[in-house]
């Protein structure tokens, strides 16, 4: 199987590290000339995971989409969502006929608040089978450092998101399966809204008792808002496997609650980082100034809003940090409005 990669951010190029160390040649998508020359020479990403290198042999470095996705049969996109459309759009209608995409992206789209998924399928007709997401807990720093992670694929053929997942198994890198393509997706994306809110709560000097309490607080909201929507994997820790086996998922598990706890702990989450100037007074964007990335928290935060008009789901987290990041709220005033809500 051939893969290519649209992004190199941090997350494309730990994609691509994993891909190149497991032997696979790739074609990659720059749109920087000079961050490709950089690479052919020094063998590294310059802007994004320095310490990362590459065998250049296993890579095919190119400033155009089209050609990547023209010599893969498995095509990750991995760029941050907020500039996927720009990306897409301007790509032919039928270039994805027969090929599978994986999405790394852990937002929605802004310009149309869709899933990649949803958005693949009314921009290019692009079927559900053919539809993959990888999600962690894994940040692309510890992938560089090559700290064991665990990624989780997720896809309605559950052969075929096996053996996807497979290239992508590593000494440092272990991969898990499931076919929950809109629970997994929909779990990212609040995760990252609620790492900013815990980036909010250290900017604003709570304790880490009040943290515990907050992010408990936070996986609970986040299985009410799935469970209204229609997810299944709801029952936490619930099995039906004999003793030594693999449980059944739940939100229990690593890549729901585990890339939560992640997210929001660590000093790598950059929506905690985002959060934490904002809690310290920063206006947006300062912070978003300040850190010079993409904290897709940020956009989630409004998406998931307008999503949940029609969910109707209760979210007071959610919703009072959307205020703070889009409405002005203060970070404080809305803190004194989720302390009352926690249970």
């Amino acid at each position: 199987m051939n893969f290519g990669i649209l992004g190199s951010g941090s997350w494309g190029t730990a994609l691509a590290k994993i891909l190149t160390d497991g032997g696979q040649t790739i074609y990659w998508y720059n749109r920087s000339q000079t961050a490709i020359d950089h690479i052919k020479t020094c063998n590294h990403n310059p802007q994004y995971l320095p310490t990362a290198h590459f065998n250049v042999s296993k890579l095919k470095l190119t400033t155009s989409p089209e050609e990547v996705i023209k010599n893969s049969d498995c095509i990750l996109i991995a760029v941050p969502s907020a500039y996927a459309d720009d990306v897409l759009s301007p790509l032919p209608k039928d270039i994805f006929v027969g090929k599978k995409i994986i999405s790394a992206i852990k937002g929605i789209l802004p310009q149309s608040n869709l899933l990649l998924n949803d958005y693949l399928k009314q921009h290019f007709k692009v079927p559900i089978e053919n539809y993959f997401a990888v999600l962690g807990p894994c940040h692309a720093e510890e992938v560089a450092a090559e700290k064991l992670s665990y990624l989780t694929f997720s896809g309605v053929d559950e052969t075929v998101t096996n053996e996807i997942a497979a290239y992508f198994k590593t000494p440092y890198l272990n991969t898990i399966t499931n076919n929950d393509i809109y629970g997994v997706q929909y779990a990212a994306i609040l995760k990252n809204i609620y790492a900013v809110g815990a980036g909010i709560a250290y900017g604003l000097e709570y304790g880490d008792n009040f943290l515990s309490v907050l992010i408990a607080n936070a996986a609970d909201e986040m299985a009410s808002f799935l469970r209204k929507s229609g997810i299944k994997n709801i029952e936490v820790g619930h099995t039906d496997a004999q003793v030594n086996t693999k449980r059944r998922t739940n939100y229990a598990a690593s890549v729901y609650l585990g890339d939560l706890l992640v997210t929001c702990y660590s000093l790598h989450s950059r929506n905690r980082s985002f959060g934490n100037m904002i809690g310290k007074g920063y206006s947006v964007k300062a912070a978003q100034l300040e850190m010079n990335m993409v904290a897709e928290g940020y956009n989630a935060s409004k998406c998931m809003f307008i999503i949940n008009q029609i969910v109707d789901a209760e979210m007071p987290m959610a919703h009072t940090i959307y205020q703070i990041l889009w409405k002005n709220l203060s970070a404080k005033e809305g803190f004194n409005k989720i302390e009352e809500s926690l249970i």
